[in-house]
């Protein structure tokens, strides 16, 4: 017999096999002797009492055995009779080419940048050098942004796709099966690496393509369908159909879809700040200052509110992380969160951000549809010439922020390029400053000395989602405008994070298998 329940374990005995045979027998009122295996379904923490637990949601085997099998997928090699051009290898493009081996179809990646152990010196460059190569940074290069920017797997996108498809294929490849059992699943930018490199030995070995410092630049189109691309202004290549999936900071390929009339429109987004905290006071708020234990995890927190019909939210949030520089173009700052498995950092950062809309980008309306990018771009350049033109990002003391006055010294931080003390309360956007100032009284509330002295705010954080929808029917995945052409994950506008973005990869693919096959 299988019986679910729900476990309540404290941290000290979360590894302790007995305590948790114990636990589920009492629980269910079962000699010990009777439970034969426990397998967590879900692994959380709840901080809300005098001391965190674990709420462990379980499968309780009693008088049985599991029966140990793995959900594993398997990709056979295919012919090459179909074949589907991809155009970036970030979570959408990884996800899609997967899909479309399972599919028996031929997937053709090309991605502008780098292979992911090579972009690894073009991340030095910026960090060290304020050099920023625009076709290999933190957001372009295999694996996409979220490769060098922590590898967090949390997702809403649950009714889209299957989400533990996609969890189970990174276990497949290299990640550790934790991530299927946490509330909140992380990989580690330090693991990401050598899975995505994994990612990309089985679409090769199943004969599927992927080329490196290939950036499409231009699309052939003919009596409205695609017909395939062209790479770095040269090379032809054709196929059956496109999936694009560029990323959210692939802005060129946004000015290459208006000059082949293809529908786009403004998206909503979010912009505002990383705020950074000692993580030692990030756990003494929510695990309390008297608890310690090696068995929890460094805390985090997720906090959100709506100030004057705006959305004001933390985003991203990584405990025992480090700030990245994230542009991806000179003459501009963009920064980004990102921490290694281990989380041990002792910085906390998060996105500090507030919704854009319409209204935000109205005085950018003759620019349609760059409106809300054009603002985006404004507010990233702004950020660098407060920087002194460096990639020594502008920021503030949180405490300074709020009563208006520039900072006379910063703490200490985990950015690498270090800091430019600059009035990000003057500089940035007025809805954003004011977004900020109420957020943070709201979220002082929840939070306790959340509000500190030792805080900072660090600009800008731009880059949460696309700026820029591109068109596409809802049930074809096709674009309005030219056959044959699926715009894909972030980059089109249509996720937000790695899961989401997978999926939606995925959908395409498979919405690309019914339209070939017509």
């Amino acid at each position: 017999m299988i019986t679910k329940t729900d476990l309540v374990i404290p941290p000290t005995s979360i590894n302790d096999k007995e305590f948790l045979y114990s636990s589920a027998a009492k629980k269910l009122g079962r000699d010990i002797s009777e439970i034969t295996a426990v397998v967590p379904e879900k692994r959380s923490i709840d901080a809300r009492g005098k001391f965190p637990v674990y709420i462990l949601s379980c499968n309780v085997f009693i008088n049985e055995s599991p029966s140990g099998t793995e959900r594993v997928i398997k990709y056979l090699p295919v012919s090459g009779n179909k074949k589907v051009i991809i155009v970036g290898f970030g979570p959408s493009g990884m996800y899609a080419s997967l899909r479309l081996i399972e599919l028996g179809i031929k997937p053709i990646v090309f991605e502008r940048g780098k292979d992911v152990r090579s972009r690894r010196r073009d991340l030095r460059q910026i960090q060290q050098f304020d050099n920023v190569n625009p076709e290999s940074n933190y957001c372009f290069g295999e694996g996409g942004a979220g490769t060098y920017s922590d590898g967090k797997l949390y997702t809403r996108a649950t009714k889209r796709g299957d989400t533990r498809k996609i969890l189970h294929i990174m276990v497949q490849h290299g990640a550790d099966p934790d991530i299927l059992v946490d509330s909140h699943p992380h990989v580690g930018s330090n693991k990401l690496p050598g899975i995505i490199q994994n990612i990309r030995e089985t679409v090769l070995k199943n004969m599927g393509e992927v080329h490196f410092n290939s950036k499409v630049t231009d699309l052939l189109i003919k009596n409205g369908k695609i017909e395939g691309v062209i790479i770095n202004d040269k090379e032809e290549y054709t196929a059956d159909a496109v999936i694009a999936a560029t990323g959210h900071s692939a802005r060129d390929m946004f000015y290459l879809y208006q000059k082949h009339n293809i529908m786009l429109e403004p998206k909503s987004f979010a912009m505002g700040v990383r705020i950074e905290h000692p993580q030692e006071l990030i756990n003494k708020i929510q695990y309390h200052a008297e608890f310690k234990n090696p068995n929890l995890p460094a805390a985090s927190y997720n906090l959100a509110c709506n100030v004057d019909g705006k959305g004001v939210y933390s985003f991203c949030m990584c405990p025992g992380g480090i700030i990245v520089p994230a542009a991806t173009a000179p003459g501009e700052i963009v920064v980004n969160g990102m921490s290694l498995s281990q989380r041990d950092s002792p910085f906390a950062n998060a996105g500090f951000v507030v919704s854009v809309d319409e209204k935000d980008w109205a005085k950018y309306e003759n620019m349609y549809p760059f409106s809300a990018l054009q603002l985006q771009i404004e507010v990233e350049h702004m950020a660098f010439e407060l920087a002194n033109r460096t990639q020594k990002a502008p920021a503030q003391r949180l405490t300074d922020f709020m009563n208006d006055r520039v900072s006379v010294d910063l703490p200490p931080t985990s950015y690498i390029p270090g800091l430019t003390s600059a009035p990000l309360h003057e500089t940035l956007p007025e809805f954003i400053v004011n977004g900020l100032k109420k957020g943070i009284g709201i979220f002082t509330g929840y939070m306790k000395d959340y509000y500190s002295e030792e805080a900072q705010i660090i600009g800008v954080e731009s880059r949460t989602s696309s700026p820029v929808r591109v068109l596409r029917n809802k049930e074809s995945f096709m674009n309005l405008s030219v056959e044959g052409l699926f715009p894909a994950g972030e980059g089109a506008g249509y996720a937000g994070g790695i899961v989401s973005a997978a999926i939606d990869g995925e959908n395409c693919a498979d919405a690309v298998a019914q339209f070939i096959s017509k």
